[in-house]
């Protein structure tokens, strides 16, 4: 019998090509083809099967219940997940390692199972050993949870069929799964894939939740095909820096409620414990009148988040003036410089600039575009921006400024901890209508960025913003 020909699969995109080559032409992505070899008895043609049945097909209109949740007692987990996980659900967690992936899942596991839930909790990477002696150190030791150390494909699936009362499955992690039957290590593309389907395929048959944790690239995307996560009902991502104790857990997609919504929490000697209001977290250490610091006030999902945004200027009058971003998108603040250098005559181009999301949380949203700017131009002028003000709106390329979604929300998370004004877009004629100051809250519209530079710009007594 011939060997099947080894193929070369691309982890990025799972495009399929005959031979290696440095650059999958599908996707772009550099050094992302892996060999795959394929399964026993796998062919190209489509066996016809005796007995084929048709595809029953029916209307859009009928009653479907809404499905069943099973909180895991964690609210902000259950926050991300949309109220609690869904019966024959599978969810897919990623993290950079030690970023505490096993702990959250473990304190979840406990929670589940004290509730009366029976909860599986499989490890390819640990021993029974270790797992409890973790336990031991969260106070989690006297949890029913049921733990195992397996790594053989065929032994998890044998154990899982007899197990009918179980509500919740944990494999921590899918990447140490090995299939006897596929002649590739455990990790690779062809392993990840063929184990992820096998055991979400018993977790719909069977009803329990499956819950699969994820290793990532050095990227930070989830490590194996992308296939893996479109099989899957919902990917968290949790997030962190080690520098930092907190950790957030971010919702990219789920199939059973909202995505892009947030969990906080901070990494404990007990432990993860949930953050009720990040808020008050990421201001704690915030010194007020201080040049080039500004408040934004952020939406993650649909709860508000107040955050420092931290600028800094070094001259460089000579060389390749340096863009240092932590926390924001890099090509976002060259867009801003620009608009401040072409639109009000703010030049920075001789100077080194780094920007810093305050906390180790990472904005994406557009609306941070007025708090980033009103802290270049603090630090550019050296006029400290008014603590007791927040800062949100989008800027466009000419210069002026956009309204953002959930004004109300932002502005009643600001008076809730005691911020007195906000500045924000003007409202246009025929747009949005206009936002409800809450009570003690003085709003300061603008309709161009160059109205706020005039303003900082009264202020300034040493020339620092250069016309």
């Amino acid at each position: 019998m011939a060997k099947p020909a080894t193929v070369f699969v691309c982890t990025a995109c799972g495009n399929v090509v005959p031979k290696w080559a440095g650059r999958c032409e599908a996707c772009g992505e550099w050094n992302t083809l892996e060999p795959e070899t394929p399964a026993p008895g796998q062919s190209d043609r489509r066996a016809v099967r005796a007995g084929i049945r048709g595809v029953d097909f029916v209307g859009l209109d009928g009653e479907t219940p809404l499905p069943a949740r099973v909180p895991t007692g964690i609210a902000e987990f259950d926050r991300v997940l949309g109220g609690g996980m869904v019966p024959a659900s599978a969810i897919l967690v990623g993290g950079d390692p030690g970023i505490g992936k096993s702990t959250l899942l473990l304190q979840a596991a406990a929670r589940l199972a004290g509730s009366g839930s029976r909860v599986l909790y499989i490890s390819g990477e640990e021993s029974v050993a270790q797992i409890r002696l973790r336990a031991d150190r969260l106070g989690l030791r006297g949890a029913p949870v049921h733990l195992a150390a397996a790594t053989v494909l065929a032994d998890i699936l044998a154990a899982l069929s007899s197990e009918k009362q179980a509500r919740v499955v944990v494999i921590d992690s899918i990447q140490t799964i090995w299939d006897e039957t596929i002649d590739s290590a455990p990790g690779t593309v062809t392993q990840v894939r063929a184990n992820a389907f096998a055991l979400i395929r018993a977790a719909k048959t069977q009803g329990f939740a499956l819950m699969l944790v994820g290793h990532v690239t050095k990227e930070g995307a989830l490590a194996g095909p992308r296939v893996m996560e479109h099989m899957v009902d919902v990917v968290l991502h949790f997030e962190g820096d080690r520098g930092h104790q907190f950790r957030i857990l971010r919702g990219t997609k789920n199939r059973y409620g909202a995505t892009d919504e947030i969990g906080v929490f901070e990494m404990t000697g007990r432990g993860l414990a949930e953050v009720a209001n990040p808020s008050a977290l990421f201001l704690a250490e915030r010194h007020g009148h201080v040049a080039g610091s500004a408040v934004f006030a952020g939406l993650e999902g649909s709860r508000p988040v107040l955050m420092e945004v931290q600028a800094l200027l070094a001259s460089n009058p000579g060389g390749t003036a340096r863009r240092s971003v932590i926390g924001w998108d890099a090509g976002r603040l060259s867009m801003l410089l620009a608009v401040l250098d072409s639109r009000c005559g703010v030049k920075l181009s001789a100077h080194d600039v780094y920007l810093n999301i305050a906390g180790g949380l990472r904005v994406s949203e557009p609306a941070a575009d007025l708090a980033v700017a009103a802290a270049l131009i603090s630090a550019a002028t050296g006029v400290p921006t008014d603590p007791e003000c927040v800062f949100f709106g989008e800027i466009g390329l000419s210069g002026e400024l956009r309204q953002v979604a959930q004004t109300d929300l932002r502005l009643k998370e600001a008076a809730k901890l005691g911020f007195e004004r906000a500045t924000l877009p003007r409202r246009v004629a025929g747009g949005a209508r206009r936002a409800a100051s809450p009570d003690g809250i003085a709003l300061s519209e603008f309709g161009h960025l160059s109205d706020l530079v005039a303003l900082v710009g009264k202020s300034s007594s040493d020339g620092g913003l250069e016309s």
